[in-house]
């Protein structure tokens, strides 16, 4: 730890001067906010909140507190590991949020973030009138198994495999599924996409790898702590998308529903398709991040 820390160690007491060394640390080191907040100032304060066991939405009552010596050095260590490593605050606090859902993460698995979070449930009422109509569900490259468990969430009655080729990723999801008691409803498999699947589904859904390689050179910093195996994805990013979109049909039930994530390909998407009848739904970002086909739609262009 360099001088600035161990000056701050001595000469920095209450919480309110911990906030403000934090924010300017995070200035200066110019951070890349892209896992969680946008800003330094609140993912300031959910580090010194979240490591100090306060509750996340109530700074001002605690501001003032002075900080025991230990509460000091574990907190100057995690800032430090942000300004000088640019590690995702999810990873030095073991905790990401994905709408009301909360997930431990490590670096053995992405920084939940998927826009399918935002259109599960209601979203789907044209093409899944029901939540009991879901009896068997895939989600395909699932990582810290959030997506899976917001699955179980909407449709409580579907029995959902999670698949993943990354046997660490897995072992996340393990902790999270426990974590939600869904061990009964959610099954996990090491595999390849669709490789040595042998159920069929009513609801496929996927957030595989999706950035180009150009895009993948130039990622910030923070990212790069992230696994490579679950970010890059061909030369324009697309090669898992294609691979699911070539042999989702053989694992959908009549009416099944594939749903998956994009990064900003949906050009380079739709002409490589040109006779898909891709529906684009609309999230917090607009309306080219996640598609859906039908197995009749897939079937028609197959």
């Amino acid at each position: 730890m360099d001088q600035t820390f161990l000056v701050a160690k001595e000469q920095l007491h209450t919480l309110r001067d911990y906030l403000r060394f934090t924010v300017s640390q995070f200035n200066q080191a110019k951070l890349y906010f892209g896992h969680g907040s946008n800003n330094a100032y609140d993912e300031a304060a959910y580090l010194l909140l979240h490591t100090l066991g306060l509750p996340l939405d109530q700074l001002e009552p605690y501001l003032d507190a002075r900080l025991l010596p230990e509460e000091k050095e574990r907190l100057l260590s995690l800032v430090y590991l942000r300004v000088t490593k640019h590690m995702p605050v999810a990873y030095l606090t073991n905790q990401a949020w994905q709408g009301e859902f909360d997930f431990y993460v490590d670096e053995r698995v992405l920084v939940p973030r998927s826009f399918i979070s935002e259109v599960l449930g209601e979203s789907l009422r044209p093409w899944i009138e029901f939540p009991e109509l879901v009896h068997n569900a895939l989600d395909l490259c699932t990582g810290s198994g959030c997506l899976a468990i917001q699955l179980a969430h909407y449709y409580p009655d579907a029995q959902i495999d999670a698949v993943d080729i990354s046997l660490e990723a897995l072992e996340v999801a393990a902790i999270n599924i426990e974590a939600y008691a869904l061990e009964e409803q959610i099954q996990l498999i090491h595999t390849n996409l669709f490789e040595g699947l042998e159920q069929t589904y009513d609801l496929i859904i996927s957030n595989p790898p999706y950035v180009d390689a150009p895009s993948v050179d130039c990622l910030p910093d923070e990212y790069l702590h992230e696994p490579e195996i679950a970010l890059g994805s061909g030369m324009d990013g697309l090669d898992a998308t294609k691979q699911i979109i070539a042999q989702a049909a053989d694992y959908l039930n009549p009416k099944g529903v594939l749903i998956v994530e994009i990064g900003h390909n949906r050009d380079i998407l739709e002409t490589t398709f040109p006779s898909l009848p891709f529906t684009w739904l609309e999230t917090s970002s607009g309306d080219g991040f996640v598609f859906l086909l039908t197995r009749e739609d897939l079937l028609g262009d197959f």
